[in-house]
């Protein structure tokens, strides 16, 4: 059992240490080996407190199946809350790596949070002991050792990475969790095999579409047939848990169009194995980006169908016509897939105009589908006149053009007289950037321990000094990994900054048609009082040009004041 008492000094004058013991392991970082498990660091562990009877247990604090590259485990920040709550004054872990694989963090605990709280290190099998050999913390084997233990897991990372393609290149499926409509095969994982209780939804949902039921209307019967949609049939059903009577409950539950359109595109039901549609940005950072179609490894019948494929190719066919369909007059919507609600992020419906002296307005109303489909408590009408709506969008996009005309030639003219590609300019000079705040961040940090150290500020202001510049600096490597992937990604397209032409060839536009709004627009938000806030299509790279002109002293202080405006 772990001892509870408050670390003192004892009868002998000899320091007793209370003793958080730390145990980690995580296949992710190749832990496979017996001695890595969970009981043999115990074991060990234990074994060392028994041979130091000055060492009492604390606590266990335990991350099993946890990742080294980062310190987001529950088990590690329990340890921290009670650290800072001074309830132990010792940490053991069995060697470095357990403690964490990502040197610089590692480095950074060691070094300076643990001795900033006077706990004591044991990393037993690296023979550190931070009160008994001072000196062993600070050997610079140490720095090596974390730097190795970093290594090995970026290249277990790449291995495992490796492994993972060629599985799936020879169609094995390698997701954590089956799609909506199949389960994994008992007697391969990588299999897998039709769940006739689901697979039966899945065929009503193709049926309705084939019958011309659009996604909308497709959602809104299953929902009234109380039919739980993929999410909640994994939660509520393969895992026997209590199915939600509570309608707020149910509403997270609840299928829409999006989740419709998923089960209609996902080409799984028809016998094929779609993967790699995402990846993680690197080993370090957890995070998931999407990736093109071009990169998602699909290989060819490697199970059981639930839709034959002349029938899937014919939704497909199908959901095209519909997503296009012409109104009353023969016009196709421009504005149709473009329209958001501002506060629920839903799309905004056509709701069709009423009559007026027995014969029908010449105008309709967009309304927020929240409000219309699912609940007036969960938002508001947000209605607004479609006439009105297109005229403020195409009052927009003129002024978008005419502002983006103002700079084409003085970008043509930095292009044509300069041998920079600037593109990747614009990206290396973000880059440079971000990495001199990160430099600067980091020296803040240093600063802030220092002037602890000197008693400048006190060891409560340093604690929040260091959290705050901490938060900053991930933030700050965050967009260094992005502006690095969006770097990688312009020098494989091998891209030209057309997006310019792809405006200005607009700029004698009279009226709106689909073809502009798709070309320019990403979506039209819709606030209750009528107001609309356009996201226009390259804004990023606009912003960016801006940027690297204001750089290179082409803009003029009177054009700032016109971009400002």
């Amino acid at each position: 059992m772990p001892r509870t008492s408050k670390y003192s000094i004892s009868q002998s004058n000899e320091l007793i240490w209370n003793v958080a013991v730390y145990i980690r392991l995580s296949v992710e970082d190749g832990d496979k080996i017996e001695s890595n498990s969970v009981s043999n660091q115990r074991m060990l562990l234990n074994g060392f407190l028994n041979d130091n009877p000055e060492l009492n247990l604390y606590d266990y604090y335990i991350d099993d199946g946890y990742t080294g590259t980062d310190f987001e485990r529950p088990g590690f920040k329990r340890l921290l809350k009670d650290m800072n709550e001074k309830k132990f004054n010792a940490v053991v872990v069995k060697d470095l790596s357990r403690l964490g694989r990502n040197y610089i963090e590692v480095g950074n605990y060691i070094e300076r949070i643990f001795p900033l709280f006077n706990i004591r290190f044991i990393a037993i099998n690296d023979s550190i002991d931070s009160y008994k050999d001072p000196k062993s913390v600070n050997n610079i084997t140490v720095p090596f050792k974390n730097l190795i233990n970093d290594e090995y897991c970026r290249d277990i990372s790449n291995k495992i990475r490796s492994v993972l393609d060629v599985k799936k290149k020879n169609g094995e499926y390698v997701c954590a969790l089956a799609p909506y409509g199949y389960i994994k095969d008992p007697d391969d994982i990588h299999h897998l095999i039709i769940n006739e209780e689901s697979a039966k939804i899945v065929r009503l949902i193709f049926k309705m579409s084939l019958e011309g039921n659009g996604r909308q209307t497709i959602a809104q019967k299953l929902n009234d047939m109380g039919i739980l949609n993929p999410n909640g049939y994994k939660k509520f059903v393969l895992k026997n848990n209590k199915i939600p009577e509570d309608d707020k409950e149910r509403i997270k539950y609840c299928w829409d169009m999006r989740t419709i359109k998923s089960v209609l595109e996902n080409m799984v039901y028809c016998g094929d194995t779609v993967q790699s549609k995402g990846k993680l940005i690197s080993y370090k950072i957890h995070k998931h980006i999407k990736n093109p179609k071009s990169e998602w490894i699909i290989v060819r019948n490697t199970h059981e169908a639930i839709i034959d494929r002349e029938t899937f190719e014919k939704v497909q066919q199908g959901i095209i016509s519909r997503d296009t369909r012409a109104n009353k007059d023969g016009k196709i919507n421009a504005l149709s897939g473009h329209l958001k609600c501002a506060d629920c992020g839903r799309a905004m419906n056509k709701k069709q105009g009423s009559y007026y002296k027995g014969k029908p307005r010449e105008y309709y109303h967009y309304m927020c589908s929240t409000y219309m489909r699912k609940s007036k408590n969960l938002c508001t009408k947000h209605t607004i006149r479609n006439d009105i709506l297109e005229e403020s969008v195409l009052k927009s996009i003129k002024l978008q053009i005419e502002l983006i005309a103002d700079y084409e030639s003085l970008i043509k003219d930095l292009k044509n007289n300069s041998n920079i590609d600037f593109r990747r300019q614009i990206l290396e000079n973000n880059i440079e950037n971000a990495k001199k705040d990160l430099e600067k961040q980091r020296q803040l940090k240093k600063m802030a321990y220092e002037d602890w150290k000197l008693n400048i500020i006190t060891e409560q202001e340093y604690i929040e000094y260091s959290n705050s510049y901490t938060n900053v600096i991930n933030r700050v490597e965050n967009n260094i990994s992005n502006l690095y992937k969006e770097l990688d990604d312009y020098t494989e397209k091998k891209e030209d900054d057309n997006w310019v032409n792809k405006f200005i060839k607009y700029k004698d536009i009279t009226e709106l048609s689909r073809d502009v709004v798709d070309s320019l627009i990403d979506e039209i938000y819709v606030y209750e009082d009528k107001r609309i806030k356009i996201k226009f299509r390259y804004e990023d790279e606009f912003r960016k040009t801006i940027e690297y002109l204001q750089k290179v002293k082409k803009i003029t202080n009177s054009e700032e004041k016109i971009m400002a405006v």
